[in-house]
């Protein structure tokens, strides 16, 4: 074989190791011109493409989450805005709840002067025109009853002032639509007689309280406003 021939048959045995990945170089002892190196730019353009293609997903996850974040930030303002509107609005009803519970009410006989009521030959409303007190306006001094604007527990006292007599005595009561509950009383034949008394009611909407003067018996006041009739609202029902 001419010399020009087995250069060739050796260059074409070394292509072909190169290709089946067996190359030797100790063993064929070509120069390093002819070794087999892997195709680094498909490479470099594969991982270009790779890199090109995760930036992308990574600039989607970014759009992704800033538009979830939005989101969340949007539904947490609009919870916190309906919770802010619900306290408000809770705080109003429970402050207007509270102002409607405010009854209370406290009245002296006689607005002036002083004397005797009595004794008239049926039973009288006592009408209490000196109102010291009458937060909620439950209580109506021309009429002297007290009509009830909630349901709920409320207390009653009255006191009582008399001039002792052996004929005349001094007798009112509290009276819950229309019947007598408790008596005040008092009965001596000379000086001054005093008597009080009060009661719990479980009142409905619109039912009234008065205090009633017993036929035939007085009662009496003056400035120092003895004798008086007191309500108020224990707590609502």
């Amino acid at each position: 074989m001419r010399g020009c021939e087995r250069q060739q048959t050796v260059r074409w045995r070394t292509q072909r190791k190169c290709e089946s990945g067996n190359f030797n170089r100790q063993q064929t002892k070509l120069p390093t011109s002819l070794l087999c190196f892997p195709d680094i730019h498909a490479a470099l353009r594969e991982l270009t493409a790779i890199v090109t293609e995760q930036k992308a997903n990574i600039r989607a996850l970014e759009t992704r989450l800033k538009e979830q974040q939005t989101f969340i930030l949007k539904e947490l303002n609009k919870k916190n805005e309906e919770v802010s509107n619900l306290t408000l609005s809770q705080v109003e009803k429970l402050r207007k709840e509270n102002k409607d519970s405010q009854i209370a009410f406290s009245a002296a006989l006689m607005q002036s002067g002083g004397g005797h009521t009595g004794p008239f030959t049926t039973d009288i409303t006592l009408t209490y025109r000196n109102v010291f007190t009458n937060i909620g306006n439950a209580y109506n001094p021309i009429t002297g009853i007290f009509t009830a604007p909630l349901k709920g527990a409320y207390m009653f006292r009255i006191s009582l002032y008399g001039s002792g007599s052996q004929s005349t005595l001094s007798t009112v009561s509290i009276v819950k639509n229309g019947e007598r509950v408790v008596v005040a009383h008092g009965n001596q034949a000379g000086g001054v007689v005093n008597s009080s008394n009060g009661v719990v009611f479980l009142l409905e909407v619109g039912d009234i309280v008065y205090v009633s003067l017993w036929s035939g018996t007085w009662i009496y006041d003056n400035q120092n406003n003895h004798s008086t009739f007191s309500g108020y609202l224990l707590f609502p029902l």
